[in-house]
């Protein structure tokens, strides 16, 4: 009789920590859920998405951060926008445009579909700002400027810009002359031939299944590359693709 109730006893025990485990569970779920729901109520479409991140372990105040934005933009646009952005810095006029603030704009007026896109609506935008309008006040009505300036400051931030070129001085002197304009350079050396094809965006199984974030450029053994940033070489090694495995046998 009192091993039975002992059975009983730990019975009633294990089902307590189980519905108390199911308790917390269902209360943490329905807290997350509420404050994702509350984060992501008023999140832009278009492939945006918009994730809170815990960015202080004293005051835990939370911060939104870009976590997905889809870059869909046309030569057209980039064409149209970086030149407004290069002459007016070249030729020091008074009004000075950034192409991003361009960009931005458009991308408000097109819900980020840049298919749409309309000269007359770029026109009237520098009209604006011709006539003394900043890009803060134009933009004030416009819920997701401040996203889309986020989004694309971080994919064409370092595009277009101040640079510095070596020169030589009336002296025969090295000097270095700066620049405005296109700051991106092809990193493969000059008069080295490669062959490449658009694979941005490409399906990727190596490693694991993966969108493809770049676009590969392919050369001979032995071509110069020119590093597009400064930085220490940390560690290095070989993929074992099978094309490079067979071509490496030969050296």
């Amino acid at each position: 009789m009192e091993n039975h109730n002992n059975k009983n006893n730990k019975v009633a025990i294990i089902l307590s920590i189980f519905f108390l485990i199911n308790l917390l569970t269902c209360f943490f779920v329905s807290n997350y859920y509420n404050s994702f729901a509350q984060t992501n109520k008023n999140t832009p479409s278009s492939g945006l998405s918009l994730e809170n991140d815990q960015i202080s372990s004293d005051n835990y105040q939370e911060k939104k951060y870009i976590k997905w934005v889809e870059c869909n933009l046309t030569l057209e646009v980039l064409e149209k926008t970086s030149k407004l952005d290069i002459n007016s810095h070249i030729n020091n006029e008074e009004i000075k445009y950034n192409w991003i603030e361009l960009i931005s704009y458009l991308a408000c007026k097109y819900g980020n579909n840049f298919k749409q896109f309309k000269q007359k609506d770029l026109d009237e935008l520098i009209q604006k700002l011709n006539n003394g309008e900043s890009i803060e006040n134009i933009s004030t009505n416009l819920k997701y400027y401040n996203f889309y300036f986020e989004s694309y400051t971080a994919i064409l931030g370092e595009f277009i810009g101040t640079y510095s070129i070596e020169g030589i001085n009336e002296n025969d002197e090295k000097i270095f002359i700066k620049k405005y304009g296109i700051k991106n350079f092809l990193p493969i050396a000059k008069n080295f031939s490669f062959s490449h094809y658009d694979d941005f965006g490409n399906s990727r199984s190596y490693g694991y299944k993966r969108v493809h974030l770049g676009n590969d450029l392919m050369g001979s053994i032995g071509t110069p590359i020119i590093a597009v940033e400064s930085g220490t070489i940390e560690s290095m090694r070989l993929e074992p693709v099978w094309w490079l495995a067979y071509r490496n046998k030969e050296f």
